[in-house]
C-alpha cells in the first residue's frame, strides 16, 4: 500500500514531474495511462513468439536449424557489442575505468562468441552440413553488416585497410570527394569478394554493397573520432598509460583479431577442408586467405603492441 502523504511518494511524484515537464508532457496524462496499463509478462517484454518465429530453414535438413540459430545468436551479441560501443564514443567524460569496463563487456561477449564456435564444429552433422551448405549460396557470414559497423567503431579507417595498401592509402587525398569511395574499395574484407587482377567483383560483394554502402560510409564519417581507438588517444595522458586500460585494450584487440578469426577458421576448415583444395565457400570468397590473421593483418590498438608484436600478428597460431 502506498502512503500518498509519505516523503518518499512526494519525492517520487516529483521526480516524474520533472521528468515529464522537461519533455513537455502533462504528469497527470501519464498517470492516468499507468492505471489503465496492463501488467507486463515475460513473453511479452522478451518478445518470445516473434523471437521463436525468425527462424525459417530452407531445406527439410535437421542440421540447418543450428546453423540458423547459431548465427541469430551471433548478431544478438553483435548488438550487444555496439551497444556498449556507442557508450563509449558519446561519454560526455570518459575515464579510463570506464573505458576498462566497457572494453571487458565486450571482450566477454566476444569471448563467449570464440569458444561458441564448437557449436558449429561439433554440433552439426558432415553429411547434413555438406548437403544444405549450397541451398545458402550466394549468402556468406561475410555479409554480417553487424560486424563491419563493430570494426568501424573499434579502430581508425587505416587500420581497416588492406594490408597490401597501407601505404597507398596513407598518401590519398583526405580532403577530394572520392576519398571515402577510394578507401572503401582498399577495405581488408574486399578481398573476400573481389578478384584483384581483374578488380570483378563477386555476387555476393555487389549485394552486400549495394545495401550497405552508402550507410557503412556515413558510419565511418560519423565514428571517424568516435571510434575507440581515436577516443583513448583524447584521454590524458595519465589514463593512457593505464595498466589495467591496456590490458583491456590488448585483450579485446588480440580476442577479436586473433583468437575469434582462429575459431571461425578452425569451424570453416572442419567442414570445407574435405580434399586436397578447400571447398569454395557459399559466398564464392578465398576463404582461407581471407580469415586467417596472419594475412588480414587487422589490429585495432596498433601501439599498444610492440613491432616485434605487429611484425608477428597471426603467424603463431594455427
Amino acid at each position: 500500500m502506498i502512503e500518498e502523504n509519505s516523503p518518499e511518494t512526494q519525492q517520487q511524484l516529483s521526480a516524474l514531474s520533472d521528468k515529464f515537464d522537461a519533455k513537455g508532457q502533462n504528469l497527470n496524462h501519464q498517470l492516468e495511462g499507468f492505471v489503465h496499463s496492463k501488467p507486463i509478462n515475460y513473453w511479452d517484454y522478451i518478445q518470445t513468439d516473434v523471437l521463436l518465429n525468425l527462424q525459417v530453414q530452407r531445406t527439410l535438413i535437421p542440421d540447418e536449424m543450428v546453423f540458423i540459430m547459431y548465427h541469430q545468436v551471433n548478431e544478438l551479441f553483435f548488438k550487444m557489442i555496439l551497444w556498449e560501443i556507442e557508450q563509449v564514443a558519446y561519454a560526455k567524460e570518459l575515464t579510463a575505468v570506464f573505458f576498462s569496463e566497457k572494453l571487458d563487456r565486450i571482450s566477454r561477449y566476444f569471448d563467449m562468441l570464440t569458444s561458441s564456435f564448437n557449436i558449429m564444429r561439433e554440433g552439426m552433422q558432415m553429411e547434413q552440413y555438406l548437403k544444405f551448405r549450397r541451398t545458402l549460396s550466394p549468402a556468406s557470414g561475410f555479409q554480417s553488416a553487424q560486424y563491419r559497423f563493430i570494426e568501424f567503431s573499434s579502430t581508425e579507417l587505416q587500420n581497416l585497410i588492406d594490408s597490401r595498401f597501407r601505404e597507398d592509402f596513407k598518401n590519398m587525398e583526405k580532403n577530394k570527394d572520392s576519398f571515402y569511395d577510394e578507401a572503401f574499395e582498399q577495405l581488408y574484407w574486399q578481398a573476400a569478394g573481389k578478384n584483384f587482377t581483374t578488380g570483378e567483383k563477386t555476387y555476393t560483394l555487389k549485394e552486400f554493397e549495394l545495401k550497405y554502402k552508402d550507410e557503412f560510409i556515413r558510419f565511418i564519417k560519423q565514428y571517424e573520432s568516435l571510434n575507440l581507438w581515436s577516443k583513448f588517444k583524447t584521454l590524458p595522458l595519465a589514463d593512457q598509460k593505464d595498466a589495467t586500460l591496456l590490458k583491456a585494450m590488448r585483450h579485446y584487440d588480440y580476442t577479436v583479431n586473433v583468437q575469434w578469426v582462429m575459431s571461425h577458421y578452425h569451424a570453416a576448415l572442419h567442414y570445407l577442408n574435405q580434399g586436397k583444395e578447400p571447398l569454395e565457400a557459399t559466398g564464392g570468397s578465398d576463404w582461407v586467405k581471407y580469415m586467417h590473421p596472419k594475412y588480414q593483418k587487422r589490429i585495432f590498438f596498433p601501439e599498444v603492441w610492440s613491432q616485434k608484436e605487429r611484425e608477428e600478428w597471426g603467424q603463431n597460431v594455427n
